[in-house]
């Protein structure tokens, strides 16, 4: 391992440890090097407050003139609600810049490389660029297209099963994968589901950690079915969104939007339209989501081609029955060269169980 790459790595760590604090901002981090040793070091907190490359400035003072600094995304060159951090590394004295990997944003997008380069700063670009790029796959995705990144999550046993015939689900899991889900929806901006999954779970949609983050709950309810005593509805411990198709009961919308509910109208006349659904989430700057649906819901995106990354917790476990459901539904595939492939996998065990990460690949996307 190169001094590039150990310090690198170093402020990697530190942008990974703020997960679930920078959204809609990406995750960075940084670290100031001098005659051998780290004197800044920081990481972006929130969005709107002072960037990564600022706080390690300001902890190596005087320190990071002729120093190295070590940054996991391209140094910002534009004025948004933070100034132009390429201006700040510049103004401090600084002689080198590592880059991981360049911004995606349209915005800067090289222009912060430029600045440095056009005062003479040496800048290496590519410095653990791979891990980087993987751990702002949300970022780099909103940032281009203003779409949220989704992930598919499912708890099921080894023949697919989210539940026995007679619904009973509790407990399909094992406690470990059921934390790691919690740190999942910590994770992200919002949680969604189908109003069946709330009228049979009367589920509370939060994060059960400590300091944990709740996401915006987002439910979609052609018709305005769900029950007014919902968690969802009632607790006010986290926001609540209703996706709704044109023919919904209008007295019903009222009475939601009294207790606090947000009701977004899709285009469709009797249903909800998963694409309406992804773009009124990006508009609204909800960079992440993560699908906790039943097998319906969770068909209608993988169908229409809105999953970007799966997550299944699989317990060692055979339920049967072909009236048991499963965690996909829908018409699926007719052949086999239709099929979704799911690469870059993983597998962890995470106490009885074992966790599966994939990325699909959907037919003739190559």
């Amino acid at each position: 391992m190169s001094n590039h790459e150990f310090y690198m790595d170093l402020a990697l760590q530190n942008a990974q440890a703020m997960k679930g604090q920078t959204d809609p901002n990406p995750l960075v981090g940084s670290v100031i090097v001098n005659d051998n040793r780290v004197v800044g070091i920081g990481a972006h907190l929130k969005a709107g407050e002072p960037h990564a490359e600022i706080h390690a400035i300001r902890m190596a003072g005087e320190k990071a003139k002729g120093g190295t600094i070590y940054v996991t995304l391209e140094p910002c060159s534009h004025h948004g609600r933070t100034g132009p951090c390429a201006v700040a590394i510049v103004e401090a004295g600084i002689k080198r810049v590592v880059i991981a990997t360049l911004d995606p944003n349209p915005i800067v997008a090289g222009n912060g490389v430029k600045i440095l380069r056009d005062t003479g700063i040496e800048v290496i670009i590519g410095v653990r660029e791979e891990e980087s790029r993987s751990m702002n796959e949300v970022f780099n995705k909103f940032i281009v297209e203003k779409k949220p990144f989704i992930t598919l999550k499912a708890g099921t046993t080894l023949d697919g099963k989210i539940a026995t015939h007679t619904s009973e689900s509790k407990w399909i899991t094992s406690e470990d994968a059921r934390l790691d889900v919690h740190k999942l929806r910590n994770e992200n901006m919002g949680i969604l589901v189908g109003v069946n999954t709330v009228i049979k779970d009367n589920p509370e949609l939060t994060t059960r950690i400590p300091n944990g983050r709740n996401p915006i709950r987002i439910i979609l309810d052609s018709s305005l079915r769900i029950p007014l005593n919902s968690k969802v509805i009632t607790d006010g411990v986290a926001e609540t969104w209703i996706f709704t198709s044109k023919n919904h009961d209008l007295d019903r919308r009222k009475t939601l939007e009294a207790s606090g509910v947000t009701i977004f109208e899709t285009s469709g006349s009797h249903h909800v339209d998963p694409n309406d659904v992804v773009s009124i989430l990006g508009e609204k700057l909800v960079s992440s989501v993560l699908i906790e649906g039943g097998g319906t819901i969770n068909s209608s995106f993988l169908e229409t081609r809105l999953i970007d990354k799966v997550v299944l917790y699989f317990a060692p476990k055979l339920i049967g029955g072909k009236d048991a459901p499963t965690f996909l539904e829908g018409t699926g595939a007719e052949k086999m060269r239709d099929v979704v492939e799911l690469t870059n996998t993983s597998f962890v065990k995470l106490g009885k169980d074992f966790k599966f990460l994939g990325y699909p690949v959907y037919p003739n996307e190559g």
